[in-house]
């Protein structure tokens, strides 16, 4: 798919930009005039371009208003113009610019909440899920639902965050576990790999059982609590023979045997409860940690906006509650299997709390009838003992039960994340891996000498992380230099569109980039001629003082813009 055009129409049908893309280099130019020398290029929207692009295929919309660096400053006059105007994002995809009779694909979104929001493919309006499944559709029928995601596979189409600038490989954002980097480039170099999902989630189910596991063992070992526990029985036998030399009568001893196993019996049901909650407690905490990346919402006053739509704007058919609805499904969905044995875990709960009920009571009902003993004050100082010490001693074996529970756990996902990588580690598929690696190296090392004379190339070696296998992929300089990471990049994205056709993997067609004047003339005009020889869209932002004159050419100049005609023109708005 390649980039036909980008415009942006205000909700009254003034067209406020159509950017027209062609096959090869497209620049976006800051055309602002050096008078005073204290002229930027900032803000004047060449980002944006990229931002908006981004935006259709499923970025968010904070993107275009808030700070890259801190998203919690949204620039106030962008946001109000996007939403008060209606403004409306079209974009244009084509399978072959050449080719008029080629597929193409109309794209179109708003910054508008509820029945006002448009979210079309093709003049058909999309919930969030059928949004993102149309997309992924695009490339790989089927696929949605699965790993990589789609914006996982196109993250390095399109680089204008720091992190995708200076990342050749690492481009996705810093939460991203390196189970789901090597996930995405099997899949990229067309090295699928079935039960990649499955991987993941055990991985993730593993993290969590290790996470518990540590906090078991936040103030001893297993071995310690083991140690311990052994002194802790020789230590109980000589109060018990010491409680025995006493000259009791047997209804006494009996009574008291019971007391003091009733009291080992709570402390057990206790330390039980405290597992339990501690368990609950754990799958919340991981269930907060999911959710951590989704924004919060004024539920009332997006209530109110949609009742106030809905008074507005006929025909739509979407209710407020459904809308609700479908967002808790989606939660649900993606929360279901992290918290699947919370219901196990309150029924437990209810089963252990009804049955310390039922001990205290039986405590206190021996206590009484101990204390009415004329034996008891002669036994008090072992019976404080001794309730200290089962006391310890149900603590010290409800932990190890419980560390116990979770090796056996830990064992068992493990045993079937290993049966997964016999498969992913075996002699055989990592020959599929060299081969298509070294498929790709011929052109990422190609592009690499044409651009700077040097030969980049891609290698995969197999790390382990905490005990677990994982293939690793990285760039380097074959010539062991330095290199130069801008060009790196770009070679590499060049590179893979040039692979994946010749391996018929399906995959757009555009490279978007930002800061291009950070790269030497000689490698963009480099750049230049090799897109256009190749036939790829190669969509830059740029100054017009860093820009080399042999392109400073209306052939290869898509938009400019400047501090008097910046992005959305609403410096010009009366």
């Amino acid at each position: 798919m390649f980039l036909k055009s980008l415009t942006i129409t205000r909700g009254d049908g003034v067209i406020i930009r159509d950017i027209r893309f062609h096959t090869g280099l497209n620049l976006i130019v800051d055309e602002t005039p050096i008078v005073s020398g204290k002229e930027t290029g900032n803000n004047v929207g060449k980002t944006t371009v990229l931002k908006l692009i981004d935006f259709c295929l499923g970025g968010p919309a904070k993107g275009i208003y808030t700070d890259n660096e801190n998203a919690r400053n949204e620039y106030k006059l962008v946001k109000d113009f996007l939403v008060k105007n209606e403004v409306l994002i079209s974009l244009v995809l084509k399978e072959d610019l050449l080719n008029e009779d080629s597929r193409q694909v109309l794209i179109e979104r708003n910054f508008l909440a509820r029945k006002n929001k448009i979210q079309r493919i093709d003049g058909n309006n999309k919930t969030d899920e059928d949004y993102e499944k149309a997309l992924t559709d695009l490339l790989f029928p089927g696929h949605y639902g699965k790993k990589p995601t789609f914006r996982q596979i196109i993250a390095h189409n399109i680089r204008y965050k720091d992190v995708s600038i200076n990342n050749t490989l690492k481009n996705l954002d810093k939460f991203t576990r390196d189970d789901e980097y090597e996930t995405l480039y099997l899949f990229l170099f067309g090295c699928d790999f079935e039960q990649g999902d499955t991987k993941q989630e055990l991985r993730s189910q593993i993290d969590v059982e290790e996470r518990f596991k540590k906090r078991l063992e936040s103030e001893q070992t297993k071995s310690a609590y083991e140690s311990a526990l052994a002194l802790l029985l020789s230590e109980i036998e000589e109060i018990e023979r010491r409680k025995e030399s006493l000259n009791l009568n047997p209804n006494f001893e009996s009574d008291l045997n019971k007391l003091n196993q009733v009291k080992y019996q709570i402390n057990l049901t206790s330390s039980e409860i405290g597992r339990l909650e501690l368990r609950k407690a754990l799958i919340f905490e991981a269930q907060k940690e999911m959710q951590s990346n989704t924004s919060s919402i004024d539920m009332q006053q997006l209530k109110q906006i949609y009742q106030q739509a809905t008074s507005l704007v006929s025909g739509i058919q979407k209710t407020f509650q459904e809308l609700c609805n479908f967002h808790n499904r989606m939660v649900e969905s993606k929360l279901r299997f992290i918290t699947q044995d919370l219901p196990k875990i309150d029924a437990q709960l209810t089963i252990q709390r009804k049955h310390l009920k039922h001990l205290l009571a039986e405590e206190a009902k021996l206590n009484t009838i101990i204390t009415q003993s004329d034996s008891f004050e002669m036994l008090e100082q072992l019976i404080v003992e001794l309730n200290t010490k089962y006391q310890m001693k149900g603590e010290y074996e409800n932990t190890l039960r419980q560390l116990n529970a979770v090796e056996l756990k830990l064992a068992e996902l493990n045993e079937e994340l290993a049966k997964i990588d016999n498969n992913l580690f075996s002699d055989e598929f990592a020959l599929k891996i060299k081969e298509q690696v070294i498929k790709f190296n011929r052109h990422f090392s190609a592009v690499s000498y044409d651009l700077y004379g040097e030969k980049y190339a891609l290698k995969f070696d197999t790390k382990t992380v905490k005990g677990r296998r994982l293939y690793e992929f990285t760039a380097f300089n074959t010539n062991f230099s330095s290199g130069k990471k801008q060009g790196e990049i770009s070679c590499f994205d060049i590179a893979y569109t040039l692979f994946a056709d010749e391996e018929g993997i399906p995959c757009m067609h555009f490279l978007l980039n930002d800061k291009k004047e950070l790269m030497h003339d000689n490698q963009l005009l480099m750049i230049g001629k090799l897109v256009n020889a190749k036939g790829i869209q190669f969509v830059a932002s740029i100054l017009k003082d860093k820009l080399p004159e042999e392109l400073n050419k209306e052939e290869y100049i898509v938009l400019k813009l400047s501090q008097e005609d910046k992005l959305f023109r609403i410096e010009k708005k009366k």
